[in-house]
Order: structure tokens, then sequence, then C-alpha cells
């Protein structure tokens, strides 16, 4: 069984249908550098999957799998390592579960192609989606664009699975297996694994999944019916929290809603309104993953919109680094900035917010802001981040249309009316009032703002006018 972004036991198809085989299983985890430097994987988040590594070990163990972990500098030297570990444990059989970004493919088709050729079989289960890939159709065949339109398709294919209990019913924990004599690597093998790694202290969220399943009842029981309310202020513990925990596979889409559909006794999107506004988040993370699938340039640093790549983004340095460090005269970009590099999370209407003004008021390159996040998320996950700076930019598929460009000040006056998330990240600000601590004007130790605007609004809208004519004709 190779683990990769699945490190749970329970409702894990992969490691359920190994130990379906009533045979011994080994656990496999290969940590490969050049996957981490290519994608600009988080310190933060490698140090959440390290301390998930050693909770995992310890849960595999009480199942008598013993969990194994290994380093490769490269993704192509994978394959060859799973021929000798296979050879090493007379393995006749390799699982796991499928990742949808072009590298992840390729690097799967190689290990299929590879131990397929030396008599081992290669079993691939979908687990990070609900419906899999290509199996959402418009009338024509054709995988959707507009989330809407997917959602509502979404729905009608598993809301009658769902009433027959042939779909999102997680699966159970597998059973105890025979003892084996292999002996798990020890956590300090693990900490090990890691040791050249550039890692940040992620001690501050909380690992395992007992933990995580703590957490999201938690929220179904005390926030999800005020959900749809208060989830866009981020002064109120008014989310789930749990986008850590499904970037590393802790917890399921799956057992997420089964537990929300429990909660509101079948309803997807009646009574409840959190709940059924909580479920479509959900299924916004299924689309932008289906769209990894179907429209696969969007994986090689591409727009989704191809006529956008014609933007002249602005190369300046003194800008975005104003931006990344929570210098640009604007309070709530400026929080927000500031609690992602704290905290390694950020708020999602307040990520709407910086990579709109980043890309919309800077008319900085939507990649730069993107590959910044991935560098700093603890939730970091490919194709959440990579919808979410298209959408933003208007470059995406159902993105924001262009001449949509959010006022952070008038967000911020909306969505922390009180300054109460501003005075906590910006101490320089506590003492202004309420009204001015959106946009101050004569504040000691505090950056003038670093772009008009208003000029810089209209400047977009001209721009991205002029290429959409041009796309046009």
């Amino acid at each position: 069984m190779w683990f990769r972004h699945d490190l749970r036991v329970a409702d894990n198809p992969a490691l359920a249908k190994a130990c379906d085989l009533k045979k011994g299983v080994v656990a496999v985890y290969i940590h490969c550098q050049s996957w981490i430097t290519k994608h600009q994987i988080a310190p933060i988040q490698l140090d959440f999957i390290r301390r998930h590594l050693v909770v995992l070990r310890q849960s595999l163990l009480e199942k008598n799998i013993p969990l194994k972990v290994y380093s490769v500098k490269k993704s192509s030297d994978i394959p060859k390592l799973l021929l000798k570990i296979a050879s090493e444990y007379q393995a006749d059989h390799l699982f796991f579960n499928a990742e949808y970004p072009v590298d992840e493919i390729e690097r799967d088709l190689e290990v299929n192609r590879q131990l397929s050729a030396n008599s081992i079989q290669v079993k691939r289960c979908h687990d990070r989606v609900i419906i899999p890939p290509g199996m959402i159709l418009n009338g024509q065949g054709e995988p959707y664009k507009v989330f809407t339109a997917f959602k509502n398709k979404w729905l009608q294919t598993i809301m009658p699975l769902t009433s027959t209990g042939q779909a999102m019913q997680p699966l159970p924990t597998p059973k105890k297996l025979p003892s084996l004599t292999l002996e798990p690597d020890t956590e300090e093998s693990i900490n090990k694994l890691f040791k050249k790694t550039d890692l940040k202290d992620s001690s501050h969220w909380q690992v395992g999944e007992k933990i995580v399943h703590k957490k999201l009842m938690q929220f179904i029981d005390n926030h999800i019916t005020d959900y749809k309310t208060n989830r866009d202020f981020p002064a109120i513990d008014g989310t789930s929290s749990l986008s850590p925990y499904l970037a590393l596979g802790v917890i399921s889409p799956r057992q997420a809603i089964h537990q929300v559909l429990q909660f509101t006794h079948g309803e997807w999107d009646g009574k409840n309104a959190g709940a059924g506004c909580w479920i479509s988040e959900l299924i916004w993370r299924e689309f932008y993953q289906h769209i990894l699938v179907s429209f696969p340039h969007v994986c090689k640093r591409q727009p989704m919109q191809a006529y956008t790549e014609a933007f002249p983004w602005r190369s300046d340095k003194n800008l975005f680094s104003a931006w990344c460090e929570g210098k640009t005269g604007i309070p709530i970009v400026d929080a927000a900035m500031r609690q992602l590099l704290a905290t390694g999370w950020m708020h999602n209407r307040l990520r709407m917010v910086v990579a709109m003004f980043l890309t919309k008021n800077c008319q900085i390159d939507w990649r730069m802001g993107e590959t910044f996040f991935m560098q700093h998320l603890i939730d970091g996950d490919f194709s959440a981040n990579n919808g979410g700076w298209q959408w933003s930019a208007s470059t995406g598929t159902d993105a924001a249309p262009y001449f949509r460009i959010f006022n952070p000040i008038s967000q911020s006056e909306k969505f922390d009316p009180n300054g109460n998330f501003i005075r906590y990240w910006l101490p320089e600000l506590a003492d202004l009032s309420t009204k001015e601590i959106h946009c101050p004007k004569s504040a000691k130790n505090y950056p003038a703002p670093v772009v008009d605007l208003s000029e810089s609004r209209k400047s977009t809208i001209a721009i991205f006018a002029a290429i959409q004519s041009n796309k046009v004709k």
C-alpha cells in the first residue's frame, strides 16, 4: 500500500482493497525531493505531513501493518524503488489512491507500466473525489466549465445513490491482519526522512484522525447552521478549519459529507442553509480536481482562458515584496498576509481579497501569488489553489468577470466591521478608531497604500477589455 495524500486508516479505498486480500500488507511512504521543490510545498505543510506520518505509523501498527519510509531525489526514481520493495517483500500487488495533477498522473502511469511488466498487479482507486473525473459531463459529453452546472449534475448523480446507500457511506476501518515478522520503521526514521528538508513548526495544528473527526463534529454541532452567515467574517470562528486535513487526506470528503447528512437527516440543501453551503464548498473542491484532468494545461502554469496570457503583468519586485510581507498600506490585505505568514492558513474570504488586490490592483502575475501561497499554506492543494487564483485573476474557468474587482477597503468594512481582525494582526493600528482602521490616514509606523485603488481598477478593466476585444477579432 503506497500512501501519498491519504494519510488515514479509515475510509481509505486503496488500503481497504489491500486488506481485503487477507494477506500481509506493508505500507510505504516515499519522500521525493524533486516533487517538494517543483510543487513548492510549504515547510509548514511538510512538518504537518511528518507529524501525521508518526500518528499513521501507530494506527497501522494496531492493524499489524508496518509502515516503511523511503527517500528519492526524483519522481522518476519511484518506479524502480517500488519494484525493489515489491521484490524484497515478495509482494504481488500494489495499491494506491489516484492523484490528478499531470505530473502525478504521468508518474503513476509509469509505475503501472514497470510493475505490470514484472507481473505485479497495480490497483488504482479513487479517493480524493467522491465522483471520479470524467464522470460528470454535460449533454454533449463534454466536461463542465461552469461550477453551478457542474454542481447540479454532481448532485443529480450522487443523490439517488445516497438514498439507496450506495454512496457517501464511508468504508469501515480495516480489521486487524495476521502479524508480520517485519518491523515498522521507527519514529526516528520518519523524522530523519525530513532532516534535510526545510520545515516550519506546525504544532499549533493538532494531528491525527481522531482529532480531525472531533473538529468536524464540533463544527457540525456548533457552527454549521450559521456557516452561510458567518463564513465571510474572519474575526468569527465560523469555518471548519478542516482544509489542512483534507489536503493531506487525513479525512475524506465522503466522511465529511456523511457526517453532515447525518446531522441534516439526509437533506442536501434543504432547511439547513449552512450545511448546504458547506457541502457546496466541498463540491467546489471536486470541481477544481475535475478541471485538472479535463484541462491539463492548467497544471503547466497556463491560464484556463488562453487569451488572458496577453495581459501585460507588471514585474515589480518591491510591490510584490510589500504584498508578501503584509506591508501594502491596505490594512485588511496586510492583516491577511500576516495571518498566512504566522499560521500557514488564511481565511477563505481574505484569500480572494488579497488575490484580487495583487492581480487587479497591483497587476502582478497571478502565478507569482499562486506560488507564494503554496510556499506558505499548510492546506496547500494544487487544484484548489490554482483554481482560486485563476478565479480571482479572471483567467480561469467560471472566473470572476474581469470587471468584478473587490475593493479591499469595502470588503474590510463589510466583513471586519469593528476592525477586530485587523487589530489582532496589525497591532500598530490597534489604537485607531473603528472608522479609521480600514483606511488609516496618519498612522505611525504604517506605510501609505502602494497603489491607488481607483486608478488601478480602471487600468485593469481597460486592459482586459482591450485584450478581450482582440480575442473576438
